[in-house]
C-alpha cells in the first residue's frame, strides 16, 4: 500500500513540474531582478549616505594642527638709542631671535554658514534622485528585449504546433497511399513525392523546434530561470485605460528640473555671509607679548580666540550668470521632456492604429481555417475513393498549414502589438 502512495506522490509531483506555468510578467521581473545593473541601486544609497555624511561634518570643529620652524635675516628690535637708555638701567635688549619655533592648533567653528549645508543636502537628495531615475530608464529598457524574447518563443511554438499538425495529415495520407501502391491503385511517384514532403516539413520543424530552444535559452540568461519544459502562457490582451504615459523617462526629467531648483538655492547660499568662532594656541616662540620675547627668548604658551564675520562680495559678481545658466539648463530639459512626448503620442497612434489593423484582419481567419480545411478534407476523401491527385492534395495541405499559421500569427502579432503599446506607455 505504502508503495501505492510513493507512487501516487511521485507522479503527482512529475505532473506539476510538467504543467509549470510561466507569464511575461514573471519574465518581466525576474530579468530586471537578475540584470547586474540591478545592484547600482545599493551602490547609489550607499553613495547618497555618504555624501550627506560628509555634509552634516562641515559642523563638525575644525582643526588644523601644525608644526613650523622659521628664520629671518632681519628681526624687530628696539632703537639702538632706547636700547642704549635700558642697558644704563641694567637690563638687556637683544630684540626676537632669528631663529623662531612653534607648534600649535587653529580651531574653527561654524555659526551660521549662509544655508551652505541645507542646500548642499537638498542637492545631494535631488541628484540622488536623478541618479536613480536614470537608472530606472535603463532598467526599463530590459523589458522591452524581454518581451521581445517571449513573443518570439510564441511563434516558434505555434510554427511548431502547425507544421507537427501537417506532418501528421502528411503521415495519414503517406500510410494510405502506400496501401493504395501495393493494391495498384496509385503509382510510386505518388507515394515518393508526399514522402518528400513529409520529410520538407520535418526539415521546418527541426529549424523550428531549433530556433525556440536557442529563444529559450536567451531568456534564460536574462531572467536567471531554466525555462526547459515550462509553458509561456499567452498574456492578457486588454488595451491599457489610460492613453497617458508614465515612462520612467518623464520622473527623470522631472528630477532634473528639481535638482536645478536645488543648485538655484545654492546660487543664493553662496552670496550670504558666513559666522564662525575661532581659536588659535601655540606652545612657541616668540610669543604675542614681542616686548617679553625681546628680553628673552624663552618658549611660552600663547592663545588667541574670537569672532569671526566673512562674506565673500565676489559671488554677486557671477550670480545673474549662474541663475541664467540654470536656468537655460532647465529650459533643455523641458523641451528634451516636450519631443519625448510627442514622439511617444506619435508611436501610440501609430501602435493603436496596427492593433485595431490586426483585429480587422482576424475576423476572417476562422473562416479562412475553415474553408481550407474543408478543401483539404474534399481531396483526402478523393483519395479514399481511389481518386489520385496528389499535387493538388499536396498544395491543399499546404494552404491549410499557411490557413493556420497565419491566424496564430495575427494572434500573438495583435498580442505582442498591444504588450508593446502597454511598453510605450508603461501601463
Amino acid at each position: 500500500m505504502w508503495k501505492q502512495y510513493l507512487f501516487l506522490t511521485l507522479s503527482l509531483f512529475a505532473s506539476v513540474r510538467l504543467s509549470a506555468q510561466v507569464t511575461l510578467e514573471e519574465c518581466v521581473k525576474l530579468a530586471q531582478d537578475n540584470y547586474p545593473l540591478i545592484r547600482k541601486y545599493d551602490l547609489l544609497a550607499q553613495t547618497k549616505d555618504a555624501n550627506l555624511s560628509d555634509i552634516n561634518k562641515s559642523w563638525l570643529p575644525q582643526i588644523n594642527v601644525y608644526a613650523q620652524g622659521t628664520v629671518q635675516n632681519t628681526t624687530p628690535s628696539f632703537p639702538e638709542s632706547l636700547a642704549g637708555i635700558v642697558s644704563q638701567a641694567g637690563a638687556n635688549i637683544s630684540g626676537l631671535n632669528e631663529w623662531q619655533y612653534k607648534i600649535g592648533a587653529d580651531v574653527s567653528q561654524h555659526i551660521w554658514d549662509g544655508g551652505t549645508s541645507k542646500t548642499g543636502r537638498k542637492i545631494e537628495r535631488a541628484e540622488d534622485a536623478e541618479r536613480q531615475t536614470a537608472l530606472d530608464v535603463q532598467l526599463y529598457a530590459i523589458r522591452e528585449r524581454v518581451e521581445d524574447l517571449y513573443f518570439g518563443i510564441l511563434l516558434m511554438e505555434e510554427q511548431i504546433k502547425q507544421i507537427s499538425n501537417t506532418q501528421a495529415l502528411l503521415q495519414a495520407n503517406l500510410d494510405k497511399l502506400r496501401v493504395m501502391q501495393k493494391n495498384g491503385t496509385a503509382m510510386q511517384s505518388d507515394v515518393d513525392r508526399v514522402e518528400a514532403q513529409y520529410l520538407s516539413t520535418a526539415q521546418q520543424l527541426i529549424q523550428a523546434e531549433s530556433s525556440s530552444k536557442s529563444y529559450r535559452k536567451i531568456l534564460e540568461l536574462f531572467t536567471g530561470k531554466g525555462l526547459v519544459g515550462e509553458e509561456l502562457l499567452k498574456p492578457d490582451a486588454s488595451i491599457p485605460q489610460s492613453l497617458m504615459p508614465d515612462r520612467p523617462e518623464l520622473r527623470h526629467f522631472e528630477a532634473q528640473l528639481q535638482a536645478n531648483e536645488a543648485r538655484n538655492a545654492s546660487i543664493t547660499a553662496s552670496t550670504m555671509p558666513k559666522i564662525g568662532l575661532f581659536a588659535q594656541a601655540y606652545y612657541g616662540y616668540p610669543g604675542f607679548d614681542y616686548f617679553e620675547s625681546m628680553m628673552n627668548r624663552d618658549l611660552s604658551f600663547n592663545i588667541l580666540a574670537g569672532l569671526k564675520v566673512s562674506w565673500n562680495i565676489g559671488a554677486f559678481y557671477h550670480k545673474k550668470n549662474d541663475r541664467r545658466k540654470l536656468r537655460l539648463a532647465s529650459d533643455h530639459i523641458a523641451v528634451e521632456r516636450d519631443v519625448f512626448l510627442f514622439n511617444t503620442n506619435l508611436k501610440t497612434r501609430s501602435q493603436l492604429d496596427r492593433i485595431d489593423e490586426l483585429k480587422a484582419v482576424m475576423k476572417e481567419n476562422d473562416r479562412i481555417v475553415e474553408l481550407r480545411t474543408n478543401v483539404r478534407k474534399a481531396a483526402e476523401s478523393q483519395l479514399d475513393n481511389g481518386v489520385t491527385d496528389i499535387t493538388g492534395l499536396l498544395t491543399k495541405l499546404t494552404d491549410e498549414k499557411q490557413a493556420r499559421l497565419t491566424a496564430s500569427y495575427h494572434e500573438i502579432q495583435l498580442l505582442q502589438s498591444i504588450y508593446q503599446l502597454k511598453y510605450t506607455l508603461n501601463r
